[in-house]
């Protein structure tokens, strides 16, 4: 019988090659030369072709399946590494390594193709790529062993395990049902909110030193922690002692580096708060992508945009701009940081529209990767949805189907986390009001208890259980929208004064 030491010893190389890719891949998205992009990309898929040979050797999937037929002999963490990596080896044992080759290099290439079809505006210097990553991403899920009732049911499994599209289609009927009526009833009857200040110049300088100081309040190791900017926010981390939180400023918008940064501080307090003993049996960063976005989206809105935040925020927004501010309110703060209002952006959007810019992306890549629609057909289906569901106009590419990098990655399936992880948080919430005075804990700025409460009973839980499991154990029932659409209401009928 093999031991799980034979595999750990296995893994450290397996490991040490993945960071190696993702630490070129972070250096392409933030400061390499845009003539350095083409070679980052072979290099990426020459050593992705290295960890393709240490992870579909012989001897390495006999390990896996051996460990994985004694898989009740090894402890918690254990089984749950080996039951992951015995389910991704059944997707990808029938793969060939110049398929893989291939695909990798499609992925690398496409991450600069669509930098600079958005950068013209011109979606079509990315249709190529974006085709060629569908072709991939069907092929790839016709290989598996696993069967699936539709291509994009199996990348909804990929994201979230258990998830299908009869279960989103009834959740962001849900979120329709209830968040377009309420919209209209702002637009027709809200009170008016003062949001002059919000695009006055702002130096960058600035804006860091308040980016630094959210992630300390957040309770980010600032040793452990690296904060650089790129054209889309993301975080990821190479292990708990080395995590990369990026932001992007723009001097016009100083509201908008606030929420990225407390969103992908999120993230990182994921990454680097898992059980010791979870890294320590390679177990961590297995959560679902909605249990990630689920932290990113709490400390964004239910802490970042709450009254009580912004209560303990003011006096440091007023301290750092150097009077930049000085004739706006507390309270007129909360309120233009909550504006709802239709939008073009996703990562721009307010907290009340933020789902139905998701249900946009959900319905076009559920039809491309199915093969309902063509990819020439994106760019004027993308148009079509924004002016039905937001009732707003997309004037060109960049600001419509462009805006976002996720499919440049292959990661469809990836969006509706962003949903779901809202409503897993103001579920959470709702369990954590009944411990903590956790609005008392914001306006005092000390965020010590949120994050210990975390780590206690949803970090801790998140690499070994799968999303319904994990829920149901922090909450006592299963996934429940009410918690999230209740929240949005009262929050924003208070806010408008809505009768």
């Amino acid at each position: 019988m093999a031991t799980i030491q034979e595999l750990f010893d296995t893994l450290e190389e397996i490991e040490a090659y993945s960071r190696v890719l993702g630490k070129v891949s972070f250096d392409m998205q933030c400061c390499a030369p845009p003539e350095g992009m083409e070679q980052a990309g072979r290099d990426m898929a020459i050593v992705g072709k290295r960890l393709y040979e240490l992870t579909h050797n012989d001897t390495y999937q006999a390990l896996i399946i051996d460990l994985y037929d004694h898989r009740d002999t090894l402890t918690v963490p254990q089984k749950a590494l080996v039951e992951r990596l015995y389910e991704n080896y059944r997707k990808v044992k029938n793969q060939t390594a110049e398929f893989s080759f291939a695909a990798n290099q499609a992925g690398n290439l496409a991450y600069a193709a669509w930098l600079t079809a958005k950068k013209e505006n011109d979606f079509s210097k990315f249709r190529d790529s974006l085709a060629s990553l569908i072709d991939f991403e069907r092929q790839a899920i016709d290989l598996r062993e696993q069967t699936y009732s539709s291509y994009y049911n199996a990348c909804l499994d990929d994201y979230e395990k258990g998830g299908n599209t009869d279960q989103l289609d009834a959740f962001f009927g849900a979120l329709k049902e209830r968040i377009v009526p309420l919209m209209k009833r702002i637009v027709a009857e809200g009170k008016p909110i003062r949001e002059d200040f919000l695009t006055r110049p702002c130096p960058i300088p600035e804006q860091e030193a308040f980016s630094r100081w959210l992630l300390d309040i957040q309770g980010m190791r600032s040793t452990a922690t690296v904060l650089m900017t790129t054209e889309h926010p993301f975080t990821t981390n190479y292990g708990p002692t080395d995590v990369r939180v990026t932001t992007h400023y723009y001097e016009e918008n100083f509201v908008s580096n606030i929420f990225s940064t407390l969103h992908e501080g999120g993230h990182a307090l994921f990454m680097q708060n898992e059980p010791q003993e979870w890294y320590d049996n390679h177990a961590a960063n297995g959560m679902s992508n909605a249990m990630h976005e689920c932290i990113s989206r709490f400390y964004e809105n239910l802490v970042g945009r709450s009254e009580a935040f912004i209560h303990f925020v003011y006096p440091k927004l007023q301290e750092l701009s150097h009077g930049t501010f000085a004739d706006v309110s507390e309270r007129e703060l909360y309120e233009a940081v909550n504006v709802a209002r239709p939008s073009l952006i996703r990562t721009e959007a307010d907290e009340l529209t933020y789902s139905l810019h998701v249900l946009v992306r959900y319905e076009l890549e559920k039809a491309f990767i199915n093969g309902d629609i063509t990819v020439d057909e994106i760019p004027a289906l993308w148009n079509q949805k924004y002016r039905d569901y937001l009732g707003v106009d997309v004037p060109d590419d960049a600001c419509g189907c462009l805006q976002d990098v996720h499919w440049a990655y292959g990661n469809f399936g990836y969006f509706p986390s962003y949903a779901l992880g809202n409503a897993y948080g103001a579920q959470i919430l709702a369990r954590m009001e009944k411990e903590l005075d956790v609005y008392g804990t914001m306006a005092n700025g000390d965020l010590s208890p949120i994050l210990a409460w975390l780590k206690e009973n949803v970090f801790s839980i998140a690499s070994v259980k799968d999303p319904d499991e994990w829920i149901r154990t922090i909450t006592g029932e299963g996934l429940n929208v009410d918690y999230y659409l209740t929240y949005l209401e009262k929050k924003y009928s208070a806010l408008y004064e809505l009768k």
